[in-house]
């Protein structure tokens, strides 16, 4: 297969983990006689710096002319000001939008062998096997109206919250495709016993089960969903739900793993192209030290494989050798190891646990 990956690095650790992430492509390559051409553009704080915007024009034209997108992390403190008028989030905002990213997929399984990091008891950890699915580009986060403005009682701020019956619609049906091969549940988490917008949600989503006979619809309102993550969480198989409500579930989601540096998200469309990114952020305190966790891009790489490029078993094997080295010890510090790998270290032990040569 021929392939041409588009690589958005992006600030902080992100040049250094998506590095790690390409060796092992690289590696995959060789093994089962790909052609993976990459090429390196600018998005976040660093095309700020150097354009003057978030996503320039070049980066947006290469990202969608490629079949994958692999993203580092975007921001830091350098561009941290509230009140600033081009943001690093922004990039990732309007790439998404600009390429029809509608659906983030964050799968969620703990490593048996890094129970010990999740500050949960071993017992609300064990069998922990579940796929959070976030609507991307509706919701509070693109809604108009938007901004603030003076009235006599002081500043007023406004925020929309807007979604439409074809947005939530695809979104569910992603969800209950997901469930298909996996348990057969979907639990659509909204907000309906308050707004609006998830009554209608809640609405569709009754329809779209109609369409899937075979897969269980159960709904979760989502503050209860936040205290059944910590207390059930192996009782999940697929959560769906919509923009805002899925940023924060997810990152709660992460605690489960005992790292951010663990896991993997695909940002996912009508069609094959998706970027893909770990979930942490550009942890501009250790960037540049060689010390941050790789397995994340590694395992948004091995999606890449999988979702973009449809590779399922170069994808497994990618899976496969994350699971072989962190059983094997091979830890970077975020892990707890007395004696933790560096960046390097931790990507090229993941690439020794790939199956050997070429086939």
């Amino acid at each position: 297969m021929k392939a041409n990956i588009a690589l958005t690095p992006g600030d902080g650790i992100g040049p250094e983990v998506v590095n790690e992430a390409r060796l092992v492509l690289e590696a995959v390559a060789r093994r089962h006689g790909h052609q993976f051409h990459f090429s390196t553009h600018l998005l976040g704080g660093c095309a700020i710096d150097a354009h003057g915007t978030a996503m320039p024009d070049e980066t947006l034209a290469a990202c969608a002319a490629a079949d994958a997108v692999l993203l580092g992390a975007v921001g830091g403190p350098k561009w941290d000001d509230p009140q600033a008028r081009v943001r690093p989030e922004q990039g990732l905002l309007a790439i998404r939008k600009a390429l029809g990213l509608y659906a983030n997929v964050r799968p969620v399984r703990p490593y048996p062998s890094l129970a010990r990091l999740s500050p949960l008891k071993p017992e609300r950890v064990a069998g922990v096997d579940f796929v959070v699915i976030r609507e991307l580009t509706g919701g509070l986060y693109f809604g108009t109206p938007k901004g603030r403005t003076m009235t006599p009682e002081g500043e007023r701020a406004v925020d929309t919250l807007v979604y439409t019956e074809g947005e939530i619609r695809r979104i569910v049906q992603l969800a209950f495709r997901m469930a298909q091969p996996r348990r057969k549940l979907v639990t659509s988490v909204d907000k309906a016993n308050v707004l609006e917008s998830s009554r209608l949600w809640r609405k569709v989503a009754i329809e779209v089960g109609r369409e899937f006979p075979d897969v269980k619809l159960e709904h979760q309102l989502v503050d209860s969903c936040a205290m059944r993550l910590i207390t059930h969480a192996p009782s999940f198989d697929v959560i769906v739900t919509e923009n805002m409500f899925g940023d924060i579930l997810t990152d709660e989601a992460a605690v489960l793993a005992g790292s951010l540096g663990l896991l993997p998200s695909a940002s996912l469309g009508a069609g094959r192209l998706g970027l893909y990114e770990p979930i942490h952020g550009s942890a501009p305190d250790i960037a540049g030290k060689g010390i941050a966790n790789p397995v994340g891009t590694i395992l948004s790489a091995a999606m890449l494989l999988r979702h973009s490029l449809g590779l399922e078993t170069e994808a497994a094997e990618v899976e496969a050798a994350v699971n072989l080295a962190l059983q094997a010890g091979q830890h970077t510090a975020d892990l707890g190891a007395a004696a933790p790998l560096s960046t390097s270290q931790m990507g090229a032990a993941i690439r020794d646990q790939l199956p050997a040569g070429p086939r």
